[in-house]
């Protein structure tokens, strides 16, 4: 399949057009520095173009009934399902996800369709009773309007999606912002696959840009009411604080510094293949991923054997073939990057038990044991295929250092007594935990988000229906009320 370079335009009321700035984003295959296309970026006034047609459409849209909102939602999914194949070639050349990865993406974006087609016709009144005699107090969930959407990296199909299709669904419009690494799968596809579903024009909008050319034109503009990032904390503190001083909402998903505890009743076979799955999925660019695997000293030195000899055995090269289970990192500079902070880290004490190697772009698997409470890269998010071994003394040692990080975004423990997970669990820090599973999980159903640096809001399910939604509170006098003059 050849790369469909003709949905790498900017999608602004219905129409695929050239942007009109004055410098193109090239959009590069990671893995073998395959140009795949150029897009010339989006201007300030294509923003305020994109904003103004959402808002005019929406307007339509938010009082069509929910069962044609519904429709769509339907139309999508199926859509998906019948190009599953080439959106998970497309997400492979254009992220160097593995084939495994990439199916992934698109099977969990269908279930987000399927979630979105329920909500359509979740959002209702509530009848409530009021201290005033013959008054009737209702209680709408109304759409809040626009939305602007700015997309991940790691799954870029899929976080586009899971937040696109349930603000449509409950009758608002979005503008979407796809991140520069993947102007296609975050934005272009998602576009043409609601396009084909039967859309109309203007209520979904993608704006392939950057803020060198928009600057904060995105987030200041006055139409949209809610502004979802998902990226770093650094610039998510940016938008949070451009959304407050112009009070509108932010639901932000941010940086992640996922633990995964072993305690010392662990399974441990399946803990190693937990712990392996969640830090290195994708190269180990999810910001749920488990940036530091915190073992009972008891297990220590069994698990970390186990551990070592499976990921050694992990094979890297090139992601379309089915056996790799490592691809590219998302750039040169970020693989040079990595390896400098491998360097580093052995330079500063800390030991390698194993090494891997930089080839281009492919990045091999190190693990680091040693690094002395309190260096600095315990405590950062690690965008690569890099684990952090670290080892506690007791349940409670392994809390207090769980919780001994800026992020609170994912996590997981493993133990053979579940309820005593969860009792763990509930002492951390953070938005999410997961007993005897992996840090990295999403679930249509489940709320998702973080605390801490690791952002505020959530989406999925009930959240999502909070997050795009507002509350419009209305009073019918039945009787005549006695004011006091």
């Amino acid at each position: 399949m050849s790369f469909p370079s003709e949905l790498a335009r900017q999608y602004i009321d219905g129409e695929w057009l050239t942007g009109n700035g004055a410098w193109d984003i090239i959009d590069i295959n990671p893995y073998n520095g395959e140009k795949l296309c150029s897009v010339t970026v989006a201007t300030a006034a294509q923003v305020d173009l994109a904003y103004r047609a959402a808002e005019r459409a929406q307007r339509e849209w938010a009082a069509v009934s929910p069962y044609a909102r519904r429709t769509v939602l339907e139309n999508a999914v199926r859509l998906v399902g019948e190009r599953s194949d080439e959106i998970t070639e497309l997400i492979i050349d254009e992220l160097g996800g593995t084939r495994a990865k990439a199916a992934y993406e698109v099977r969990a974006a269908q279930e987000f369709l399927r979630e979105a087609v329920g909500q359509a016709l979740r959002p209702a009144a509530r009848l409530l009773p009021s201290v005033a005699d013959g008054k009737e107090n209702r209680v709408y969930r109304l759409p809040v309007g626009v939305i602007g959407v700015i997309s991940a990296l790691d799954f870029p199909f899929l976080v586009t999606m899971k937040t696109v299709a349930p603000a449509l669904a409950l009758g608002n419009a979005v503008v979407v912002k796809p991140h520069q690494s993947a102007p296609v799968a975050g934005g272009g596809l998602v576009a043409r696959i609601f396009e084909d579903a039967g859309l109309p024009a203007g209520l979904l909008n993608v704006l392939i840009t950057d803020s060198a050319e928009i600057g904060d034109s995105f987030l200041r503009h006055p139409v949209p009411k809610v502004i979802a990032f998902t990226g770093s904390d650094r610039v998510g503190r940016h938008v949070a604080a451009v959304a407050a001083g112009m009070f509108k909402r932010a639901i932000l998903e941010l940086s992640g510094n996922s633990a995964l505890v072993v305690l010392e009743d662990a399974d441990l076979d399946h803990a190693v293949r937990a712990a392996v799955h969640s830090r290195f999925l994708f190269q180990g660019q999810v910001g749920m991923a488990a940036h530091r695997i915190l073992v009972d000293r008891s297990v220590e030195q069994e698990f970390t054997e186990r551990f070592t000899a499976a990921v050694s055995a992990l094979r890297t090269g090139d992601p379309r073939d089915p056996a790799t289970h490592i691809g590219p990192v998302v750039s040169a500079f970020q693989a040079e990057a990595l390896t400098a902070l491998v360097d580093g880290a052995i330079e500063a004490g800390a030991t390698a038990l194993v090494r891997g190697r930089t080839r281009g772009t492919v990045v091999e698997p190190t693990v680091l044991t040693g690094l002395p409470e309190g260096s600095p890269l315990l405590d950062q998010e690690i965008f690569g295929p890099v684990a952090l071994l670290v080892p506690f003394d007791g349940e409670d040692d392994g809390v207090r250092l769980v919780n001994d990080s800026p992020y609170g975004l994912s996590g997981a423990v493993h133990t053979a007594d579940g309820e005593r997970g969860v009792r763990f669990a509930r002492r951390i820090r953070g938005g999410m935990f997961h007993v005897n599973g992996s840090t990295v999980q999403d679930d249509p159903a489940a709320a998702f988000g973080g605390e801490k640096g690791s952002g505020m809001g959530r989406l999925n399910g009930e959240a999502a229906v909070e997050a795009f939604t507002t509350r419009k509170w209305i009073s019918v006098q039945r009787g005549r009320t006695v004011f006091p003059f």
